[in-house]
């Protein structure tokens, strides 16, 4: 890969930077972003470390929408590579690799992942199985990415396949594939650690301030906290919202897509550390994946179901979707699967390019071309939509490109620009700081002690307990998340800034920790 870009040294505490509100915003910048998703805050980071004054805003907060809902994975491209999408495919594998081995090694690691045959397997699906594998590491090397951070696909035994997935149903099984892929620490962490990455360089990220109007050269926003109305005046405007771009600028049409999760706890499938893609009887290139997470749980996902009418704040999956889900899964283990089992569920909305009539009437979004596209409304309103999550850094790169033709902005360097935290595996591997936290915060994870330690005066012991039997969280996370990521509420700490919310029953627990890290951190700042 590309050697990281020297840049100064940025500020690692704006604590005015990323805040709740609009207290204190500017009123006049270079550019505006709205929407704080994986686009929006890379949208905001491209932009500054360009020289650009950014102002970037969300109604709700950081990683509210689609962004806190995919599979976590940072995906090279194999699903688009079968549905003939050279193109984004290529697309996919390059930003896999800058991520992995550029700019955020800390928060990504080598998922291992089998495609279990039996003997019920046809010629032709096994056949294509191994053609797409191989293909995908054909696109790996193009990528130049090491086959130290992702292993090539080969071949397994069944004996090998139950050392490597034990549960499988053994009846017929007769080997497979072993395969890796990239796999995220948690995906709204991805989007806290840029937009701090962000805001460290200069930019000013607010939550709960929304966007009422909007032109290219100015935006009209209310501050969601105490209802005042303002005027930001913008050289440019970037519309980051996803699902939800239509509601800013009348002329861009979606078709979303819903695509659901199931979580389940680890014990409900024994001893599985390596995820399994189990096929979907009658289709040749579709799977369920069952993905083994850092956090002890394991999410089943996902569905492609096509969404109409009104666009909710957050999607809720379907029974059918979670029945569909357990009996792919519940086929290819020995164990059965019961609805009893999943002790959370959640879905997001893709914001799939709607290309009209001609060209996408009446297919399946599963089939629609996951490129993503900008468009220039009639006001100037740049908009950026379609994509993944992957391939978040080149969208946000696309994006400002075309909004700041007209403005003295400098040469993209985010592919070479790593984000907080991020350093070599091997000097992380070598921190001494709790595993949790490097996993999480990579080199700045004596920060997020350092800084508990000093708003709390509380001992390491408490601070590094897990809040909950069984909830691994800290007090220092939650902290931290209060002191220098711009958490405003429980809702902020638990769902997005730590995920404990992805199971309910957890988030009931963790909720007095998240309610004593806010007065913690209220009580510091009032002495």
């Amino acid at each position: 890969m590309t050697t990281p870009a020297r840049t100064r040294p940025p500020d690692r505490r704006p604590a005015t930077r990323v805040a709740a509100g609009l207290d204190g915003a500017p009123d006049s910048v270079d550019v505006v972003v709205v929407g704080l998703g994986v686009t929006g805050v890379g949208v905001a980071l491209d932009a500054v470390t360009r020289g650009l004054s950014v102002l970037a805003v969300d109604a709700h907060d950081l990683a509210f929408g689609t962004s806190r809902w995919s599979s976590k994975l940072v995906h090279g491209g194999l699903r688009y590579l079968a549905q003939g999408q050279l193109d984004v495919a290529r697309e996919s594998a390059v930003e896999r690799g800058v991520l992995m081995e550029v700019t955020a090694p800390h928060l990504t690691h080598a998922m291992p992942y089998v495609v279990p045959f039996t003997g019920a397997t046809s010629r032709t699906t096994r056949t294509l199985t191994s053609l797409g594998l191989h293909a995908g590491d054909l696109l790996r090397r193009g990528a130049h990415t090491s086959v130290a951070t992702l292993p090539r696909p080969r071949r397994v035994s069944a004996t090998e396949l139950l050392r490597l997935a034990p549960g499988l149903r053994t009846a017929g099984l007769t080997g497979g594939y072993l395969s890796w892929d990239g796999q995220l620490e948690d995906d709204a962490r991805l989007v806290t650690t840029i937009a701090r990455t962000a805001a460290a360089h200069g930019a000013h990220l607010r939550t709960r301030a929304r966007v009422l109007a909007a032109t290219g050269r100015s935006v009209e926003l209310r501050d969601e906290l105490t209802g005042e109305v303002r005027a930001v005046a913008a050289g440019a405007v970037v519309n980051a919202t996803g699902v939800w771009a239509g509601d800013l600028v009348d002329d861009v049409t979606l078709r979303p897509s819903r695509g659901t999760h199931l979580v389940l706890r680890a014990e409900t499938l024994p001893g599985l550390t390596t995820a399994v893609f189990a096929p979907v009887p009658g289709s040749g290139n579709r799977f369920v994946m069952v993905l083994p997470q850092p956090d002890g749980t394991l999410h089943v996902g996902l569905t492609d179901e096509p969404v109409d009418g009104p666009v909710p704040d957050v999607p809720t999956p379907s029974e059918a979707e979670v029945g569909f889900l357990l009996d792919v899964v519940a086929a290819a283990f020995d164990r059965p699967l019961h609805r009893t089992d999943v002790v959370g569920a959640h879905a997001g909305l893709r914001p799939l390019l709607h290309a009209g009539p001609a060209t996408d009437h009446g297919r399946p979004t599963a089939d629609l071309s996951r490129r993503h596209a900008v468009l220039t409304s009639r006001t100037g309103v740049v908009t950026i939509v379609g994509g993944k999550l992957t391939t978040y850094r080149r969208m946000a790169q696309d994006a400002l490109d075309a909004a700041t033709a007209h403005l003295d902005a400098g040469p993209c360097v985010t592919a070479t620009l790593p984000l907080l935290g991020a350093a070599p595996r091997a000097e992380l591997a070598a921190l001494e700081q709790p595993a949790r936290l490097v996993r999480r915060y990579g080199t700045d994870a004596g920060l997020v002690l350092d800084t508990a330690r000093e708003v709390t005066r509380l001992g390491d012991e408490e601070l590094l307990a897990p809040v909950a039997d069984g909830v691994p969280v800290t007090l220092a996370e939650l902290v931290f998340g209060v002191t220098d990521e711009g958490a405003y509420d429980v809702a902020d700490l638990l769902d997005r800034r730590t995920r404990v919310g992805l199971v309910p029953a957890d988030r009931a627990l963790a909720v007095p920790a998240a309610e004593r890290a806010l007065a913690l951190v209220a009580t510091a700042r009032a002495w």
